[in-house]
């Protein structure tokens, strides 16, 4: 491990200004991913840069006006089992119960979570992989097994988080500040595809730190769930993973939104599927209808077109199960 300066602003203009200092700056939460990715050589930081002190960026807020607001630094178990986030934003409460273990979800926080590296082999090994700066995504003819099946290429990774997952189907939004101003922008927007830059996972730049999420103000007839499906028993990555929101009246639902994990590089949104959700009875036949039609254009590859089926059926068993 190379060495590096050790920095501890107090406040967001301090943090923002080392975090541009040089090209080698990182910002320093939980550290349940950043201080693996040093030990392991994937970054080298000349300074890391604690944000932990920044206390305004710790809470948890709700009113009946604007929704939920969760502060980035907040940890995974504190927003896990906050009475509101249990009673109102329950899909939320759900993902994070998956994420690793108790002990990490009391060390790591919901921005990270959000921001975390990709988890595959390649980037984390001994590869120049594309995401590294090389010119080859080994994944392509190598154990492709836990990668994506759609928005690939030409990096086949598969975005990591749960609470992504979960906070895409709640239509939350990001806070970020680029030294100087706040700009609020959909979390659809905020993760960025192989094809649009094939080294970075957000939209994140030198200087800019993810600050808050805020989530609106479910209706009463908001029905959620959030389903994981993972290789081992015990805490792991999901193969393939599923969020719903849904507003249910008379066996109907309303109108709702599905997103998954483990499937592209991205949290994944289909939405021609989501626009068949519309008015759509909750019985076996539409169920059926509506699995069968999902996930019919992939770019699979050679080990990972399990995935399909997967997340078919994880479209049933999460209709059914609501």
């Amino acid at each position: 491990m190379n060495s590096f300066e050790y920095m501890q602003p107090n406040n967001l203009e301090s943090a923002s200004k080392f975090l541009v200092k040089n090209n080698s700056s990182y910002a320093f939460a939980g550290g349940t991913d950043i201080l693996g990715l040093i030990k392991d050589d994937i970054v080298a930081p000349k300074q890391l840069v604690n944000l932990k002190k920044i206390n305004s960026l710790n809470f948890i807020r709700h009113d009946n006006e604007n929704g939920l607001s969760i502060g980035a630094l907040t940890k995974l178990s504190d927003i896990e089992n906050n009475e509101i986030v249990r009673t109102k934003f329950s899909l939320l409460s759900q993902a994070i119960s998956e994420v690793a273990t108790l002990q990490l979800r009391n060390v790591g926080t919901i921005g990270g979570n959000i921001c975390q590296r990709p988890r595959c082999f390649y980037f984390r090994g001994d590869f120049d992989c594309i995401r590294k700066g090389g010119d080859t995504c080994f994944a392509l003819t190598g154990n492709n097994k836990y990668h994506c099946i759609v928005g690939g290429g030409p990096c086949y990774i598969v975005h990591p988080s749960d609470s992504a997952v979960a906070l895409l189907a709640l239509n939350a939004k990001f806070k970020i500040f680029n030294g100087k101003d706040e700009t609020v922008i959909p979390a659809k927007d905020f993760f960025v595809l192989p094809d649009v830059d094939d080294m970075k996972e957000n939209i994140l730049k030198d200087g800019e730190i993810l600050t808050e999420i805020i989530i609106p103000n479910p209706n009463t007839e908001t029905v959620s769930k959030y389903i994981k499906v993972k290789e081992r028993g015990a805490w792991d990555f999901a193969l393939v993973s599923i969020a719903g929101v849904f507003n249910i009246k008379n066996k109907k639902i309303l109108d709702g939104k599905i997103t998954f994990g483990g499937v592209a590089p991205i949290p994944w949104e289909e939405e021609t599927l989501n626009a068949k959700l519309k008015n759509i009875s909750i019985d076996e036949k539409s169920i059926n209808q509506l699995s069968d039609s999902a996930f019919n254009k992939t770019d699979a590859l050679e080990m990972n077109s399990y995935k399909i089926p997967l997340a078919k059926n994880l479209i049933k068993k999460l209709l059914l199960e609501i």
